[in-house]
């Protein structure tokens, strides 16, 4: 009976990741943003229980230059463990010390073994980050979080 009913919660836990991952984030509505200006690439990993704990580098490449960069984060409503690599576009960058800050994400998410997905964030400057991530583990996160980003090499 015992083994019965942890299958049982096992698969509903299952079931919920999917649906999760089955049903597209709203659709954010965002101002009009310039150009591209830049790119980036990173990796990095998160692991949570309740309360989640991000960090990771990457690069930065604006105009024709290189710049790393370190970033860490936390969000609420979260639980499971990952590894992340992405890729972006940087939009509004208007001078290199504008990437650095507090960049905010406005989408909830779930990543299941090997899942990627697109996501926005925005600073305190008005520079915004697209980015796509593959994910591999399992994570499930239901409220916004944030990511505090800065260059490890400045000009």
């Amino acid at each position: 009976m015992y083994r019965l009913i942890v299958t049982a919660v096992a698969a509903l836990g299952v079931c919920a990741l999917a649906n999760c991952t089955s049903n597209p984030p709203p659709p954010t509505t965002t101002p009009a943003s310039g150009p591209t200006e830049g790119t980036v690439t990173f990796s990095g990993g998160a692991v949570a229980l309740g309360i989640g704990f991000q960090w990771g580098n990457g690069t930065l490449t604006y105009r024709g230059q290189q710049y790393p960069f370190r970033m860490d984060g936390l969000s609420v409503v979260d639980v499971g463990v990952t590894r992340v690599t992405g890729s972006g576009t940087v939009r509004n960058l208007r001078n290199l010390t504008d990437f650095s800050g507090n960049y905010v994400s406005i989408s909830a998410g779930a990543a299941l073994a090997g899942g990627g997905s697109v996501g926005t964030l925005r600073n305190q400057n008005g520079v915004v980050i697209d980015g796509v991530t593959t994910a591999q583990g399992v994570r499930l996160t239901l409220a916004p979080g944030g990511v505090n980003i800065s260059l490890t090499r400045q000009p």
